[in-house]
């Protein structure tokens, strides 16, 4: 919606369609909250409610909003949820492999459908901006991909080259400590399950906990090797 109204592309119609979607959208949320905020409800729906084509003296003779299914557009969710997806696993690689959240990168889409590829078409430009992306490449059936961090939406693979992103040297010295230190934790951990006295005196939960957290460690420190692993096959 913010999009539509600041694009320079955008037309007139679609412009006074985005501020009306927002004006029914706040009168909505007012009418909703007012019961727990009456005060600044009323005082702000006094003002909107001209805007939304609404008839009333005050917000509390309105109606409490309802919930209609016949209006649910599943297309719609499947579609936003899909960029969502998106949006989400790439923040999660930045995560994963510490690349700055400010810095642009590019992305690769691997093994999509048409329905991915109708997807990225219409959401481009979203996707972009959402996911702080300087390119979007689609790889058809056969192209190579470069050593990149992976994140799959359904059944297709999103893809983020590391190669230029990350200083080589400094990222593996981090994966190593970081790796180094879930195994000690992981040893301690190992150290008391092993230890008869602390398994006969312990509560059940206590020793639950301990197991967790030796799954967790485990887990933590595949995912590290995994990272680790694609860092060391990075060229120098």
């Amino acid at each position: 919606l913010f999009r539509s109204l600041n694009d320079d592309n955008a037309t007139a119609e679609a412009r006074r369609g985005t501020r009306q979607t927002l004006i029914r959208v706040l009168e909505n949320i007012l009418r909703l909250i007012h019961p727990i905020m009456p005060f600044i409800t009323e005082a702000i729906w006094q003002k909107v409610a001209a805007l939304a084509a609404v008839d009333g003296d005050t917000i509390m003779l309105q109606p409490y909003p309802a919930a209609d299914d016949q209006k649910i557009d599943q297309d719609a969710t499947n579609t936003m949820q899909w960029v969502m997806d998106v949006i989400t696993g790439i923040r999660n690689i930045r995560g994963e492999m510490d690349i700055s959240p400010a810095k642009k990168i590019p992305a690769l889409f691997q093994d999509g459908s048409k329905q991915d590829q109708q997807y990225l078409n219409d959401y481009r430009n979203y996707l972009m901006v959402l996911a702080k992306l300087d390119d979007i490449t689609w790889l058809n059936k056969g192209n190579d991909a470069p050593e990149a961090a992976t994140t799959l939406v359904g059944h297709m693979k999103v893809l983020v080259p590391l190669g230029g992103l990350i200083d080589k040297k400094a990222e593996q010295q981090r994966l190593q400590k970081e790796i180094e230190k879930n195994r000690k934790e992981l040893q301690k951990a190992k150290g008391k399950l092993s230890n008869e006295k602390f398994i006969g005196k312990a509560p059940e939960n206590i020793v639950n906990q301990e197991k967790e957290r030796v799954a967790n460690f485990e887990s933590a420190i595949a995912d590290l090797n995994g990272q680790l692993e694609k860092i060391l096959a990075l060229p120098d």
